[in-house]
């Protein structure tokens, strides 16, 4: 493993990305780490110092500790911190090229790490540590549907085979026929043990009234583990918890140099009185390793490919206090879109895309009348790793169509509008 050290820069991940690509694992941690828990890591084969922009903490300059120096392995710096190492380079760019270029002869000929991370060793490895975990016992798996507790499912079923529990949780915030598609593909498809609970009237009431952002990720991530506990109470000796969590869930959720982007259902919305022990196998892997970790394990490509959705679902798309009517328009325009886009090739080339729904309403004209309506949102963006995104550039006659029909068959909406902010600025949901 070569360890980055977060000191404040933002190409904390990138970096990371670019080690593993040369085959070698990588992971970051931050900058006050200490040389014992340094030498407890296992196999750490060198160290990369990242500084940057936010290396002021409380109006400190921050650094390294001193002794990371005597680890014994090969140290480089980026960024100009206070460092003493052999190797030093200004300033990583932002281009991903130079990037790999730079860290290539540190990792390969300075650390003489060994290629050895790829899916094949890592799935390899995962089985292994979750039997040891696990023993005997039965895990629960929150299985959304998604490509994230997909994977762990996959994984999962290699493992323990009948000893995983699968619970699909309709909380009322799911895209049009996605439980439905849940229920097809892993109960009749797969044979996984699946138990489906519509808990739509109880999310719903939960977050009535409910505008925060973070409260309502939380209150959705709370619920759901409640939702979890109830079922393994009727089932006998669970005493495991699965998530779908990756790495960019737990970096998003913050650091010491890196403040909070959003906190995630899966890390920060858990309950401090959880009563299981969790199982979390992908937790190591950035996206697009989840998705060639899902095809090493034998999952259909266009289920390891299907459309990113968050944890809270389309409770992040009817921006602010969720209301059922503007819900509902949510849910409809999101499926007019993807209809679209598949219908013109774009479900194969674009990352991720959908709509949001914001709490607020503009004058427009319905049926020869004054209208105080809805805007419809569309964004539609591609990224490798989702720490990053760019805007994809929709051809104009497709956005027409996909106006026309939203306008026409969305109740409540008399606008539509087309993000073009890239990550970052914005992160990719709106929430």
């Amino acid at each position: 493993m070569i360890v980055i050290l977060d000191l404040g820069s933002h190409h904390n991940t990138v970096v990371a990305r670019a080690v593993r690509e040369l085959g070698v694992y990588s992971e970051i941690y931050p900058h006050d780490i200490t040389k014992a828990e340094l030498l407890a890591l296992p196999k750490v084969e060198g160290i990369i110092i990242n500084g940057g922009e936010n290396n002021i903490i409380d109006g400190v300059e921050i650094d390294v500790l001193p002794e990371i120096y005597e680890v014994g392995v090969p140290v480089m710096a980026a960024g100009h911190p206070k460092a003493k190492c052999a190797k030093s380079i200004e300033a990583f760019t932002d281009d991903d090229v130079a990037i790999k270029a730079a860290v290539e002869g540190f990792v390969l000929e300075e650390c003489k790490a060994a290629k050895e991370w790829n899916m094949k060793n890592f799935v390899a490895e995962q089985i292994e540590l979750v039997r040891k975990q696990v023993g005997d016992g039965k895990v629960l798996l929150a299985l959304s549907g998604g490509v994230d507790s997909s994977v762990v499912a996959a994984l999962l079923l290699k493992a323990i085979g009948e000893r995983l529990v699968c619970v699909h949780v309709n909380h009322g915030l799911m895209r049009k026929g996605e439980s439905e598609n849940v229920i097809e593909v892993f109960r009749n498809q797969l044979n996984a043990n699946l138990v489906y609970v519509d808990a739509t009237e109880r999310f719903l009431t939960k977050l009535e009234g409910v505008e925060d952002p973070e409260a309502k990720r939380k209150i959705i991530g709370s619920e759901f583990i409640r939702v979890f506990e109830e079922e393994a109470r009727k089932a006998d000796g669970i005493d495991f918890l699965a998530q779908g969590t990756i790495y960019p869930d737990i970096v998003e959720s913050g650091t010491k140099t890196a403040k909070m982007v959003k906190s995630h259902h899966n890390v920060g919305g858990l309950p401090e009185d959880l009563q299981f022990e969790l199982v979390e196998p992908l937790k190591q892997l950035f996206k697009d390793e989840v998705r060639e970790c899902g095809l090493e394990l034998g999952l259909p490509y266009d289920m390891v490919y299907r459309q990113p959705f968050p944890g809270p679902g389309l409770g992040v798309r009817c921006l602010g206090a969720i209301e059922r009517e503007r819900l509902e328009a949510v849910r409809e325009s999101d499926a007019i879109l993807r209809e679209e886009f598949k219908a013109a090739g774009l479900d194969k080339s674009v990352w991720q895309y959908f709509t949001v729904v914001p709490d607020f309403k503009s004058v427009g004209v319905r049926d020869n009348a004054r209208s105080f309506e809805w805007p419809v949102i569309i964004r539609a963006v591609n990224t490798v790793d989702a720490m990053t995104a760019t805007i994809e550039h929709i051809d104009w006659a497709i956005l027409d169509k996909i106006t026309r029909r939203i306008l026409a068959e969305v109740k409540g909406v008399n606008r539509v509008c087309y993000d073009l902010s890239p990550k970052p600025n914005a992160t990719i949901e709106w929430e």
